[in-house]
């Protein structure tokens, strides 16, 4: 019993320290253009300054930028990609699906090619063909990215419409001669809402991810403009002589990353009553 709680506990101070990283991130994303300061300030005499030098708390780059001021900045990127990609991809996922999953028969088949063929590339070189036709910068990446991460959702939404369509409450609203687009909204969704919303929440990770990935390539947002990526990749040649330019944006990735799939994790257990029935 003591040993189960203490797992119990444990687990508890993980993810209220996730959460604490997550809202961290998303407040500095909020106030960076405050807090930041000129990210793109150029001073040649600090190039490569340790951290804990005048003026640059986590040191700087091989421009002499301040790494906190391109932290920052970056995190703003990363914030704004993220929740954006993951909203337009769940939005017209989750309505493919549940349109799909309730209609059946042909649309259901013809919906459900499209996304195999969609699945049949990898996801990230997808984005990366996506991002080079379209051309860098942040909007190109949305694009890309919610272009390759709008089929787990509507895999996710046809899987509950199929279950739910058969549902008693669905039944007697076809009965009353309710619209299907009603159905679907009134009685379908909001009982699909709960894995969906857990699938957003790991889908904001692996844009993160993405974002930076592309952002390394040179596929994402371009200079001055500071990233997470871009910041990486500058720092990879120096990496030897000075290694808080790659340490410095790869903990903050890997921070945010791993407390939103901490978070990710617990919601899920938090809405599954399979789980909570145990």
């Amino acid at each position: 019993m003591s040993t189960g709680g203490g797992r119990r506990s444990g687990a508890g101070t993980g993810v209220r320290l996730a959460a604490v990283v997550v809202a961290l991130w998303a407040l500095l994303a909020l106030l960076a253009p405050w807090v930041a300061g000129d990210a793109g300030a150029i001073a040649l005499e600090r190039i490569l300054a340790p951290p804990g030098s005048p003026g640059c708390p986590l040191g700087c780059d091989d421009l002499g930028r301040s790494q906190l001021a391109r932290l920052l900045a970056g995190a703003r990127v990363s914030f704004e990609v993220a929740l954006a990609s993951v909203a337009v991809s769940a939005t017209l996922g989750t309505a493919l699906g549940l349109c799909a999953g309730y209609a059946g028969g042909r649309w259901d088949g013809a919906a459900m090619r499209v996304v195999d063929v969609f699945l049949a590339f990898p996801g990230i070189l997808l984005a990366i063909a996506l991002a080079a036709v379209l051309g860098p910068g942040i909007g190109n990446v949305i694009v890309a990215l919610a272009a390759v991460g709008w089929t787990g959702y509507a895999r996710l939404a046809r899987a509950q419409a199929l279950a739910l369509r058969g549902r008693e409450h669905v039944l007697a609203a076809v009965a009353l001669g309710t619209p299907p687009a009603r159905i679907v909204a009134r009685h379908v969704l909001p009982l699909a809402w709960a894995p969906l919303l857990v699938e957003a929440t790991f889908g904001v990770a692996a844009a993160v991810v993405a974002e930076a990935g592309l952002s390394f390539l040179g596929l994402g947002v371009q200079p001055p403009q500071a990233s997470w990526g871009a910041m990486i990749r500058d720092g990879v040649r120096y990496l030897l002589v000075a290694p808080h330019a790659v340490l410095v944006p790869g903990l903050a990735l890997a921070a945010v990353v791993l407390a939103v799939n901490l978070l990710g994790d617990a919601l899920r257990d938090r809405l599954d009553v399979r789980l909570r029935e145990r």
